[in-house]
């Protein structure tokens, strides 16, 4: 996909850089928000009308990973011959598709084909709408941190917006398969967030290039032309025990919700405010992503997710279960932000997309052992708890390894 040509340069200012990323974060609403999390709604009816055991169902959101795997590993090179608006726009188109088609099938192996299909496409708009914004918060250095948190931040629209939307379509679509006009209904929402992107991928089109300081810039000879990757091993390691962690919990709480007995109203209330705490969650930790040029913010994020993650695996109680989507959403997307910060912070900017893309990629490869490995844990003693019981664990590891990341 083509773009127009880009506007002569322009002085960012503070007020337009946050309309930029807040139309930027519609790109994190399709490829997180809608694109793989939206399914953990899904989850119950289709495992329920398609007889399906939990390792198939957790193994929807695995190949789902796996392709956005191979998707983050073929942006890197995409991103050298293309701009990156174009690709957070053909990403986006490619994701709407792949919804949609989703609503065709009721077999299990078309349905990971699609499933894998879009991983592939969200993974195209993730890391080049957070390349994007990288770059916007290099013209506004003070509110960086805001503006990043801002665009992974739009993966909660995409939530909340998925938690009002399923259950209506589900409870208004004719039987059978009702949960077939609910992909087509979220396919629907991908158009009109893909035209709001339209806008910054213009815009920004403009910011592509890494411009240089007028003065004190270092020589040629100066900027390393690669990534120290064993330097950045602790937060890598630590992201991709996140991925692991992070992925149990946004696949199987619903299902865990519905077995405690939760009805429609009390899981639309639920999703609905864990994607409302991750749009707010861009302004609470703006100042830690900021400060914390080492493993810190990771850590410390991790950890508390951990926390989210156990509190519905050891008890039903309705406040204490509430208080955990609140504090999943107003975290688990900082967690990626925070790695884009650590980039910015270590990096030159000619090698933030490798950085961006690095940390993509264990990421990716953490998702596609996550919901398989719960699934199969939960269709063994002990349920679904066990299972985010499990979860909880790899992300306090994933905290303790990342501590130990240094700035380099």
């Amino acid at each position: 996909m083509s773009l127009p040509p880009p506007p002569a340069p322009f002085p960012v200012s503070p007020l337009r850089s946050l309309w930029l990323a807040v139309a930027l974060s519609m790109g994190a609403a399709i490829s997180l928000g809608i694109t793989r999390f939206a399914y953990a709604l899904l989850l119950p009816p289709m495992r329920e009308d398609l007889g399906w055991s939990y390792t198939l169902a957790g193994g929807m959101n695995t190949v789902n990973a796996l392709g956005y795997l191979l998707g983050a590993l073929a942006t890197p090179l995409l991103l050298r011959r293309v701009a990156p608006g174009a690709v957070l726009l053909a990403g986006a188109v490619m994701a709407t598709v792949f919804m949609g088609l989703s609503g065709f099938f009721t077999q299990a192996a078309p349905l990971l084909v699609q499933r894998l299909l879009a991983g592939g496409a969200s993974a195209l708009v993730f890391i080049a709408g957070g390349l994007l914004a990288a770059r916007l918060g290099a013209q506004v250095p003070g509110r960086s941190g805001l503006l990043l948190g801002l665009y992974y931040g739009g993966t909660g629209w995409g939530i909340s917006l998925s938690a009002l939307l399923v259950p209506a379509v589900l409870a208004a679509a004719p039987a059978p398969h009702s949960w077939t006009w609910a992909w087509w209904a979220l396919a629907l929402a991908c158009v009109a967030a893909t035209a709001a992107l339209l806008w910054p991928a213009r815009v920004l089109h403009g910011l592509a290039a890494p411009v240089a300081a007028a003065s004190g810039t270092p020589p040629a000879a100066a900027v390393p032309d690669r990534v120290r990757w064993r330097a950045l091993a602790p937060a890598l390691l630590g992201y991709g025990l996140f991925g692991v962690g992070y992925i149990g919990y946004m696949t199987f709480v619903v299902a865990l919700l519905r077995e405690q007995g939760r009805g429609a109203g009390e899981v639309t209330l639920f999703y609905a405010l864990l994607g409302l705490a991750v749009v707010l969650s861009s302004r609470i930790w703006a100042g830690l992503l900021d400060r914390s040029r080492g493993g810190e913010a990771l850590a410390r994020l991790n950890a508390l997710l951990g926390m989210a993650t156990i509190l519905p695996a050891i008890t039903g109680a309705w406040p204490v279960v509430l208080a955990s989507g609140l504090l999943f959403g107003g975290v688990f997307l900082s967690v990626v932000a925070s790695t884009t910060a650590l980039v910015r912070h270590n990096l030159p900017q000619a090698l933030w997309a490798s950085g961006i893309s690095a940390f993509t990629i264990v990421f990716a490869a953490g998702q596609i052992v996550g919901p398989t490995v719960v699934g199969w844990i939960a269709d063994g003693p002990g349920g679904l708890a066990r299972g985010l019981v499990f979860s909880a664990c790899a992300l306090w590891v994933g905290a303790l390894v990342a501590w130990r990341q240094r700035p380099l």
